[in-house]
């Protein structure tokens, strides 16, 4: 009866154990739901962008700011050393897997007098320690999970903040470019108006023409003026941005100058959602951020469980031994073992309040997860629609710029022939003004749509082991 009652406490033991242990089992990763294709997305047409897809816009400037943007940047630099700090976090929670040794050196000399005569000892002890908490619910397996898990987000993390900082600086260079440009139409213009206000003036007086007409040109000459003074203003901002970007002081930093039409446009397009959730580093964080909270969860119930720790000293010591109830004196080799069990009775529910404080971090961490991969389907869908609403505007924009100057140079040549109306000039005039201007700035939003592209497909990051 008895030794039938061991074997089944055995076996209940046994079963416990397996349950406990399968309860303390992260959870399996909660795949989100992506759609099968991107709305926007053109069939049949797959061209991920490389991990130098600005190569694709064909401008050596471009590459050279990159290039020093990648070594140079702030943001950059103290990503590297987050990462860093990961690592040796990672190496710290490791350690704890592996039993740890010590070497241990004590000397203790003892003296003493009285009446029946004096005595001296000395006591000492040359000894290598070693200690090992068995991990039997996974704890430390678990804290070491939890940490190189955090790792592996601080080293995607580093990659978004590259990807984000090669995305800007592309971007305020094309900026600058366009400002540059734009800088070069508003001096057109106002030649063109300092042009016409010549012949409004020389028909003024001539008789020809009326106060009013001259005082608008006079109006349209100022107004152009004024158009520079803020433009440059935008340079100099435009060029200050990028010298952040670069780490350098805005003093003296100069880009050289070149044309947008002189850009080429990198072929990019999407292939399918649920490919783009191994392609952002900043989803990749996303997860490996709730895979540590699912790690520490487990670690956090397994500390509400005993602990068992195994101490084993060795070494050579004076006296050999000396125990509470037999001492050996004497110089010679000691050895001392020792096992301890900790079970926690009573902690005012420190414990528990542990467990839940990590299984609320668990639930933040999921819908933090979930919202990256949203963000990142409204982030390439966004940009494919801007490319592809460009796409679409193109042939008008290039249209109108063309019928915009054609109006304005038979408008003025009628006017100078003294067989056309000033306010049809006028109208004209604005009317190109307003194309050219439009048409550079629609240059632009087309290289930064093609940037956005590439950083929402993740710019060539892919998961590395």
């Amino acid at each position: 009866m008895f030794r039938g009652g061991n074997h089944l406490a055995k076996a209940c033991a046994v079963a416990l154990l397996a349950c406990t242990s399968c309860a303390l089992q992260a959870p399996k990763p909660k795949l989100p739901e992506v759609p099968v294709a991107f709305a926007n997305g053109t069939a049949g047409q797959v061209a991920w962008p490389g991990r130098d897809w600005y190569h694709g816009f064909a401008s050596p400037e471009l590459d050279a700011l990159i290039s020093e943007a990648t070594s140079t940047n702030l943001d950059l630099a103290g990503a590297r050393a987050r990462l860093t700090q990961a690592d040796a976090r990672a190496r710290q929670a490791g350690a704890a897997i592996l039993p740890s040794v010590d070497a241990l050196g004590n000397g203790n000399f003892l003296a003493g007098h009285s009446t029946n005569g004096g005595a001296h000892e000395l006591d000492w002890s040359a000894l290598l320690s070693a200690s090992y908490e068995v991990d039997f619910w996974g704890k430390n397996r678990a804290t070491a999970d939890a940490a190189r898990l955090l790792d592996t987000a601080a080293r995607a993390d580093r990659d978004t903040m590259a990807l984000t900082t090669l995305a800007g600086v592309a971007d305020g260079y094309f900026e600058l470019l366009s400002i540059r440009e734009r800088l070069k139409l508003a001096q057109s213009n106002l030649e063109t108006a300092r042009d016409l206000l010549e012949v409004v003036q020389a028909r003024f007086n001539a008789g020809a023409s009326d106060p009013v007409t001259l005082a608008t040109q006079r109006s349209v000459l100022a107004s152009a003026q004024l158009a520079l003074p803020e433009l440059r203003q935008r340079e100099a901002e435009a060029l200050t941005a990028l010298a952040l970007l670069l780490g350098r002081e805005p003093e003296g930093f100069q880009v050289p100058d070149a044309a947008l039409d002189s850009l080429a446009e990198p072929r990019v397009a999407a292939g399918l959602p649920v490919e783009l959730l191994t392609r952002r580093p900043d989803v990749y964080s996303a997860e490996a951020n709730l895979r540590a909270a699912d790690a520490d969860l487990v670690a956090a119930r397994a500390a509400m469980l005993p602990s068992l720790t195994l101490t084993a000293a060795g070494g050579i010591q004076n006296p050999a031994m000396n125990a509470a109830v037999i001492s050996l004196a004497g110089t010679g080799p000691g050895l001392s073992l020792g096992a301890g069990l900790t079970q926690s009775i009573f902690d005012h529910g420190r414990l528990r309040a542990v467990r839940d404080e990590s299984r609320a971090r668990d639930e933040e961490l999921l819908a933090s997860y979930r919202k990256a991969v949203l963000s990142a389907l409204v982030d390439v869908e966004n940009a494919l629609a801007a490319i592809h609403n460009l796409d679409a505007a193109r042939e008008f924009q290039i249209d109108s710029m063309a019928q915009s100057q054609q109006a304005f140079d038979g408008a003025q040549l009628r006017y100078r022939q003294g067989a056309g109306d000033f306010l049809a000039v006028l109208e004209a005039q604005r009317t190109l003004q307003a194309a050219r201007d439009q048409y550079s700035q629609y240059k632009l939003a087309r290289l930064q749509a093609l940037v956005g592209l590439c950083k929402a497909l993740g710019g060539g990051w892919q998961l590395q082991e």
